[in-house]
């Protein structure tokens, strides 16, 4: 349970955790976002070097041929573009998830030190406890002791 005193924190560690869960599903969407744009790049590459064997035909053909392959060309330059800003943004989306991880654990490390805290603090009062009631049974017994004349 929390104490009032900590009651900002937990709204603190609430905030954080989710800042954090919202970023690790950025970085995810990134990811994804990146690996696709990596396999149209390789979709194009392959569609090129697939075009660029069939060189078979009359002049037409070829001028065709040479044609698409200029305009694979062009959109795989234009992918290899695409895919290099999806990474960019994946290594961005790493690096706030990372931030946003590292905040949340020491909000939750802080947290955690406050609870081992109160529990020691909560052993210390308990032995404090038991000592006066152990002293005050001691005394109890030796004031018991010296009226009734026994141990001396």
């Amino acid at each position: 349970m929390t104490r009032p005193a900590d009651a900002g924190l937990a709204a603190v560690a609430r905030v954080r955790s989710v800042r954090e869960r919202d970023s690790r599903l950025g970085l995810v969407k990134a990811l994804a976002e990146a690996r696709a744009r990596e396999a149209e790049v390789a979709r194009l590459e392959s569609a090129m070097r697939v075009h660029g064997r069939d060189l078979e035909g009359d002049m037409g053909r070829f001028v065709v041929l040479c044609q698409s392959l200029a305009v694979l060309r062009e959109a795989a330059s234009d992918a290899r573009r695409r895919a290099e800003s999806a990474a960019v943004v994946a290594t961005d989306a790493q690096s706030h998830w990372g931030s946003d991880r590292a905040r949340l654990s020491a909000v939750e490390g802080l947290m955690e030190r406050r609870a081992e805290e109160r529990a020691a603090e909560a052993a210390r009062d308990a032995a404090a406890e038991t000592d006066e009631i152990a002293s005050v049974g001691w005394l109890r017994r030796s004031r018991t002791e010296e009226q009734h004349g026994v141990g001396a």
